[in-house]
């Protein structure tokens, strides 16, 4: 097998847009990629030939989509190499992921005065669930800082816990520098202190193989429409020994055992966090999605991906304009920067006019944000199938950006 981006580039048929006249370049992929024709065509077919409510009928329309959702997470288990896939809770993406986790926690394990420990690299979505418990419950947020290309300090973080910390929740990968934590030592140094550990694979999961036994984490959450499948998707990873003893998310259809007047039991995992009819055409999907990654040269996708981000850092870094921020060597393919002296949001203008299209603003990481000394930044984050050429369209749309501003 070889990675083949000109192959990769023919199964996604909106590539083959053009915006105000231009090529579409694509470059705001850590927000949310495109799909390739095989999810576009499972949520067809599911749609069209095989389609029931799941779990609860017994006539073969029901079957087959049942059959067909359990599926979809006997694939995510072996995408995540999950030990089994009742490990696996299917929710409406990573941020109702996190806001699980937290709600779930909050009922019984963490209380006034325990701590949470966060980085200020977090998004949003995993600090905002874990600040209810502070407002709600009393918990205490202590922040672990990163230097200035995202690095995180082990000794400094290993002397954050006390007998009071219960939980580390820390992203795998950074959606602004782009930087890898070290989320196996990370979790190793929680467990030695008696802490639990969730970690954000949103921006990790779709660029190259995902290990939750290695890794050691106790929660892991991704998100669908970032692993080139839809929206209103996401993947909740939970040890099968931590989940046994969690209590209900929320109330309803299937996460139940038995309801009478004056009590109610409740089904065993995941089913037990699944309450209500899930998102189970988004959910097939989701496994046609992963399947197609993993049917790739993953090895040839990461090489290619490290490479656009090389070529794409020297470039930008060669002009006299260009404030970069975060460049660790290992980094992934994300890229925060500013054209100086001019605001970001002019800049995705400008560049949208071009065709190409970033991210600007803040990347729902304020604290990062304030860290950096910035409001906002513009973004350019890469996928399997953008191109060199891409790259170089991305600097030259910044060079007439900074001629036309400056």
């Amino acid at each position: 097998m070889t990675f083949n981006v000109a192959d990769i580039r023919a199964q996604f048929p909106i590539l083959s847009r053009e915006v105000h006249g231009k090529p579409l370049v694509y470059l705001d992929n850590a927000a949310s990629v495109q799909k390739p024709q095989a999810v576009i065509d499972q949520l067809t077919a599911s749609m069209t030939g095989q389609y029931a409510n799941v779990h609860r009928g017994l006539h073969t329309l029901s079957n087959e989509t049942t059959g067909a959702f359990e599926e979809a997470r006997s694939t995510v288990a072996q995408f995540l190499n999950a030990a089994s896939m009742d490990e696996i809770i299917f929710t409406m993406g990573g941020t109702d992921a996190v806001n699980l986790v937290a709600n779930v926690l909050g009922q019984e394990e963490i209380g006034e005065g325990d701590e949470i420990i966060l980085s200020v690299m977090e998004h949003h979505s995993n600090i905002v669930p874990w600040h209810f418990l502070r407002e709600r419950k009393g918990a205490v947020l202590k922040w672990l800082d990163v230097d200035a290309d995202g690095n995180v300090d082990l000794d400094a973080y290993e002397a954050m816990f006390t007998e009071r910390t219960k939980m580390v929740a820390v992203t795998h990968q950074s959606n602004v520098f782009g930087t890898v934590t070290p989320v196996k030592e990370m979790a190793r140094i929680a467990h030695e202190h008696g802490a639990m550990i969730l970690s954000d694979g949103c921006q990790k999961a779709v660029h190259g193989p995902v290990d939750v036994q290695d890794l050691g984490v106790d929660f892991y959450v991704f998100t669908g429409h970032k692993t080139y499948g839809p929206s209103g998707i996401g993947v909740l990873y939970g040890k099968k020994s931590v989940l046994d003893r969690l209590p209900p998310y929320r109330g309803g259809g299937e996460m139940i055992d038995i309801v009478e007047q004056d009590r109610v039991t409740y089904n065993e995992p995941p089913h037990r966090f699944e309450a209500g009819t899930p998102p189970i055409l988004e959910a097939i999907a989701l496994g046609t999605a992963l399947r197609w990654m993993m049917a790739q040269d993953l090895d040839g996708l990461v090489a290619h991906e490290r490479a656009l981000t090389d070529h794409a850092m020297e470039a930008l870094r060669a002009t006299n304009f260009i404030e970069l921020y975060g460049a660790h060597p290992d980094k992934g393919p994300v890229i925060a920067f500013n054209l100086k002296g001019i605001h970001p949001h002019d800049v995705s203008t400008i560049l949208d006019r071009q065709g190409v299209a970033v991210r600007a603003g803040h990347h729902c990481c304020q604290p990062l944000m304030k860290k950096l000394g910035t409001s906002a930044t513009a973004r350019a984050s890469f996928a399997a199938y953008n191109t060199h050429e891409e790259i170089d369209a991305l600097v030259e749309a910044c060079r007439k950006a900074h001629d036309l501003l400056s």
